[in-house]
């Protein structure tokens, strides 16, 4: 997503020419590009793929609309353990039209993780609990923090659902150190991205994610605290930004890298 003007076969040149040889996908992508050829082209060209991004919305309240969210999770972890990757990012979703019940809503992202879970277990794939920052708790996310991702996720057996450490969505929780020694402690990490802080944040506050480097996250710091709770997976850069998206996509995947060696290694 970082680099999304790049076309899937874009993408996968641009990789094989930095040596970057792990890379997380987002389904709408796959989707347009083709499962199977998607597929083939990563493990063709050498690549792992380390996460598939996203499943999630459990929290409509109609049956049939829950339904239809589980069939639609159903398929992305089918989708997950075709591209090879064993972890399946989840962003929850927000509250429904007219609700203002969050207790509610994360008490059906639980029933859902019920069903779920078994199911992403039988193929080989781990959920990845997403905390998004309480700034998007209405519309898309109602688990803020770590310690909320954390309470769902240890309902369950940890190779059937942990959390995703994002930088951009926990980097202002003094809690959020304490809450990664306790999910590594779990072996519930199952994964770790990276984007940067800067403000002001656009209109309509989605795309706002900086480009490591240019914002207010120690990075180094976040990088510390998973290694120190054993995480030894991959770490991923995730940025949703218009400027970014407008530039050349090779030139922002080499600038990315060149990030990622000066303010993360």
């Amino acid at each position: 997503m970082t680099v999304k003007q790049l076309s899937m076969p874009e993408l996968v040149d641009a990789c094989g020419q930095l040596g970057v040889t792990n890379v997380g996908l987002w389904r709408e992508p796959v989707q347009a590009y083709g499962l199977e050829a998607t597929t083939k082209l990563v493990r063709d060209a050498g690549l792992a793929v380390t996460t598939l991004c996203r499943g999630g919305f459990f929290t409509a309240i109609d049956p049939d609309e829950r339904a239809k969210a589980l069939d639609d999770n159903r398929r992305a972890v089918d989708e997950a353990a075709t591209l090879g990757t064993d972890t399946l990012v989840l962003v929850s979703g927000g509250l429904p039209a007219g609700s203002k019940d969050l207790h509610g809503a994360r008490e059906r992202i639980a029933d859902a993780l019920a069903v779920l879970g078994p199911y992403a277990e039988s193929h080989g794939v781990r959920l990845a609990i997403e905390p998004l920052h309480p700034m998007y708790a209405s519309d898309r996310c109602v688990v803020s923090t770590l310690t909320q991702a954390l309470d769902l996720a240890e309902r369950f057996p940890a190779h059937q659902v942990g959390v995703t450490v994002d930088t951009y969505h926990i980097w202002w929780d003094d809690n959020a150190p304490a809450q990664i020694a306790r999910a590594g402690a779990g072996g519930r990490i199952h994964t770790f991205q990276l984007a940067d802080w800067t403000t002001p944040l656009p209109e309509g506050v989605l795309n706002g994610r900086g480009q490591i480097g240019d914002g207010s996250i120690d990075m180094r710091e976040w990088k510390g605290y998973v290694e120190a709770a054993g995480y030894t997976g991959a770490i991923e850069v995730e940025l949703f930004n218009d400027e970014l998206w407008a530039r050349d996509g090779r030139e922002v995947l080499a600038e990315t890298a060149q990030r990622f060696l000066a303010h993360v290694m």
